[in-house]
C-alpha cells in the first residue's frame, strides 16, 4: 500500500465543494478555538507561531470556517496535537490524551511560576524538584514557558506594541507650539 501524499496547487483557482449533509451556516467543522484554549496557548502565541496575524487568527478558529487541510496542519504542528482531534465530531469532548496534555501544560506553567516567584531557597528547590518530576512524565514539557505575569512576555529582542506607535510632537510639546 503506497503512502498518501499530499500536493499542493497554489496556482489554481479554488474550487467551491458541496459540504456534507446537515451542513450549513451553523454547522461546526473544527474545534480549534477549543484545543488552543485547552493547551493554554494566547491568541498572540498561535499568531507567533503561525506567522499570521490575529486577526487571522480569529477568523481560522471560528469553528464555521472552512479551512484547508494545510492550514490544519499547521495548526496541529502549533498546538502539538493529532490532527483528528481538531475536527469536530459528534459533540464529543476532547480525547482523554488531549485533554491530559493541557492539564500538564497547565500544571507546568504554574510550577514554573511558583519557580520565577520562589522566595525562600526551600520553596525554589521544591518548585525545580516539582519541574523535574513533570518533565520525567512529560519530556516535552521542557518547552513550557511559566503564567504571564503581567501583560505578554516576551524576548529581550522584542519590542512591545508601545514601541511602534509614531507620537506627534503636538502631544509631546502642546497644539499651539509655533514653528
Amino acid at each position: 500500500m503506497a503512502s498518501a501524499e499530499v500536493y499542493a496547487f497554489h496556482d489554481a483557482p479554488a474550487i467551491p465543494l458541496p459540504l456534507p449533509l446537515g451542513s450549513g451556516p451553523g454547522r461546526r467543522l473544527h474545534r480549534i478555538q477549543a484545543v488552543r484554549i485547552q493547551q493554554g496557548m494566547s491568541l498572540r502565541t498561535a499568531a507567533r507561531q503561525l506567522g499570521i496575524d490575529v486577526r487571522a487568527i480569529r477568523a481560522q478558529e471560528q469553528a464555521g470556517t472552512d479551512l484547508r487541510l494545510s492550514d490544519l496542519y499547521r495548526w496541529q504542528q502549533a498546538l502539538e496535537v493529532p490532527a483528528a482531534e481538531l475536527l469536530e465530531e459528534s459533540g464529543e469532548p476532547l480525547s482523554r490524551p488531549v485533554a491530559e496534555r493541557a492539564k500538564m501544560v497547565r500544571i507546568m506553567k504554574t510550577a514554573g511560576s511558583l519557580l520565577e516567584s520562589a522566595e525562600s531557597p526551600a520553596a525554589r528547590r521544591m518548585a525545580e524538584n516539582l519541574i523535574e518530576q513533570l518533565c520525567d512524565v512529560m519530556p516535552e514539557l521542557k518547552e513550557v514557558s511559566p503564567w504571564h505575569t503581567v501583560g505578554q512576555r516576551r524576548s529581550l529582542e522584542e519590542l512591545g506594541r508601545v514601541a511602534e506607535q509614531v507620537i506627534d510632537d503636538s502631544a509631546m510639546f502642546g497644539h499651539d507650539m509655533v514653528e
